[in-house]
């Protein structure tokens, strides 16, 4: 199983960026795909949970932990750790950040850095061009807001 500190593995994937309104869900789907060709169960935790958003998703071989602002994901994922107590040592921390890997070996969890996940990652994508997240299908509503963004400043197209 990994244990994938969310918003600190997105700004090393490409095509993915913090700034992007749906960053969460394009991660998610990423790694849903990873645990596809992988065979592995993913925990991953994101902080500043949007309302109404606060919990715990299952979305297949993935579960999300949107974090509430009274905690961050790195002290989410160390209690995840410590609640594993020696089942941690059969799991794989995805993070560069340096607290949350000192906790990992204190937990005797393998560490991979988010850098090295995605070098992975960019390997799968170069073996199957459709898992790379720049190359995938716009949703409705993203067309839907494309569509308007090139409308503006046209006339209607009823002739009026």
């Amino acid at each position: 199983m990994l244990i994938v500190d969310g918003h600190n593995l997105i700004p090393r994937i490409p095509g993915i960026d913090l700034s992007d309104p749906d960053d969460e869900d394009q991660l998610i789907q990423l790694l849903q795909d990873y645990c596809r060709l992988r065979r592995k169960k993913v925990e991953v935790f994101f902080d500043k949970a949007p309302p109404g958003r606060a919990g715990i998703q299952k979305l297949g071989s993935v579960r999300a932990h949107f974090v509430r602002d009274e905690m961050d994901a790195d002290t989410a994922i160390m209690a995840y750790l410590q609640k594993l107590g020696k089942g941690a040592k059969n799991v794989q921390v995805v993070s560069s950040d340096r607290q949350v890997l000192a906790a990992a070996r204190a937990a005797h969890a393998a560490v991979i850095s988010a850098e090295a996940f995605a070098a992975d990652w960019a390997g799968l994508t170069e073996d199957q061009p459709e898992l790379d997240p720049r190359n995938r299908l716009l949703s409705e509503d993203e067309v839907k807001s494309w569509e308007q963004l090139f409308r503006r400043g046209h006339p209607p197209e009823d002739g009026n």
